[in-house]
């Protein structure tokens, strides 16, 4: 096994992990809910968003690092940078707009809960 075959392996594991975050937080979320639902008789469903998102953002930004790593050791091409760029600002996007959705504010400002 050489150098590069290791970390396309490791890039793998890595972006493997986070579809796994993603799946289990989904499922954790979703029997938390459930179980809400049935123990006081109504579950919240902006609590479910926010859990939700929050599992989201932690699977996109593995995901990230996954390709990153994917992106400079294994497959050093301009092309393959570029790819990257772009995947890298579509997922940074959708981290800010769930974000926004989770907190209410952008994060460089000052939360709505602060404030209040």
């Amino acid at each position: 096994m050489d150098f590069e075959q290791v970390f396309a392996d490791v890039a793998r594991t890595i972006e493997g992990s986070g579809v796994v975050i993603m799946a289990i937080g989904l499922a954790v979320v979703l029997i938390r809910y459930c179980y809400d639902v049935v123990r006081k008789g109504t579950g919240s469903y902006q609590q479910l968003r926010v859990n939700l998102g929050r599992v989201i953002l932690l699977g996109l930004e593995i995901l990230i690092v996954g390709d990153i790593i994917r992106t400079i050791i294994v497959e050093t091409s301009v092309q393959s940078v570029l790819v990257l760029g772009l995947i890298v600002v579509i997922r940074t996007v959708l981290s800010f707009a769930l974000e926004v959705e989770i907190s209410g504010s952008w994060p460089w400002q000052t939360r709505r809960t602060d404030a209040a």
